[in-house]
């Protein structure tokens, strides 16, 4: 059974505004899910529906196994919440908010300690542990947030845009720190940074104007575009690389390539898994005795498969109101 589950949640504000358009999602332990779409397309609402921090106009969400409500009290005990822009009392200390917090989860002092200590420590907040709140910077702020919702040690994490307003250190932090607590845990994480949700979630659903307009596993998503390139920098005299580069096209798993300078962009299939191909090519390199000093993505699929679904989503004109799936469009308004 899946941990989190929704059938046609919706949330319309007043009459005048939907926010999120019967969403139906499924999501199992032990993933990292990632909820990208633009600003405006209805993720923070989504998560204040999963919190049952917000009632549905229609649908609903089931968590653990158990209907979420504004009363599911004992289903929010089980998740750690990072909201954007994380609040505290501004007089309060690392120290004490976390003891309280500690209490208001019916921890006792034995437990608290321990925890909160670690924790505090866990985030570089040690220095800063006696410090009031109020004087801390947004980044120290957001890792208190981090240390504030591992508090519990939860079984679901649902942090949304925990990179807001970070410099790059922080981001880095953040996002390294997803990767490590993803090895344990269940994580949504939501965010309009597409770098960000594909270096750490390896399932990701993309909301457009509260509709779902894609769920599946990222690389999945990158199969939308049917691309799969690869930028391939070496160094080598004019005769060695050509021989590699007259090796490349005799090979069957690769589609075709570019040479540009010391730059050779290589096109794969685009469900092609890269490992063994690319471990050939690089033998093949050491045997022409060409140096391979970089290898990457030419540009960020994910990008790339984000902005053709948009794309697509507009397109589909009437259609996409419903529950009709787009034939040209993977995974669209599907469960995982």
């Amino acid at each position: 059974m899946a941990l989190l589950e929704t059938n046609n949640l919706t949330k319309i504000y007043g009459n005048r505004m939907i926010a999120v358009n019967g969403i139906n999602l499924s999501i199992e332990k032990g993933w990292v899910y990632g909820l990208l779409g633009p600003n405006g397309a209805g993720k923070t609402t989504l998560v204040k529906l999963l919190l049952g921090l917000q009632a549905p106009t229609a649908g609903y969400a089931e968590l653990f196994g158990s209907r979420v409500t504004p009363n599911s009290s004992q289903i929010r005990q089980r998740i750690g919440y990072l909201p954007t822009n994380p609040k505290f009392p501004p007089t309060m200390t690392p120290i004490t908010y976390l003891d309280l917090l500690g209490q208001l989860f019916g921890m006792n002092r034995e437990e608290r300690m321990p925890r909160l200590s670690g924790l505090i420590r866990a985030v570089d907040l040690l220095p800063a542990a006696s410090r009031p709140i109020k004087s801390f910077s947004t980044g120290m702020t957001t890792r208190l947030g981090i240390a504030a919702s591992l508090m519990n040690d939860p079984d679901l994490l649902i942090w949304d845009e925990p990179t807001a307003g970070l410099d790059p250190a922080g981001r880095k932090y953040t996002l390294d720190l997803l990767r490590e607590l993803g090895k344990t845990k269940t994580i949504i994480v939501s965010s309009h940074i597409l770098t960000d949700i594909d270096r750490v979630c390896d399932h990701v659903g993309i909301l457009h104007q509260g509709k779902m307009i894609f769920g599946g596993s990222v690389r999945e998503m990158k199969e939308t575009i049917g691309r799969n390139n690869v930028d391939i920098e070496v160094d080598g005299t004019i005769e060695q690389v050509e021989m590699f580069c007259h090796h490349l096209d005799e090979q069957t798993d690769v589609l075709g390539f570019e040479r540009k300078g010391n730059f050779v962009e290589i096109r794969f299939a685009p469900s092609e898994r890269l490992a063994a191909p690319l471990g050939k090519l690089l033998l093949a390199a050491n045997q022409f005795g060409v140096d391979v000093l970089a290898i990457g993505s030419t540009r960020s699929q994910t990008e790339d498969a984000f902005l053709h679904l948009l794309e697509v989503d507009q397109s589909d004109g009437f259609s996409r109101g419903f529950g009709g799936v787009p034939t040209h469009a993977h995974g669209v308004d599907s469960a995982l």
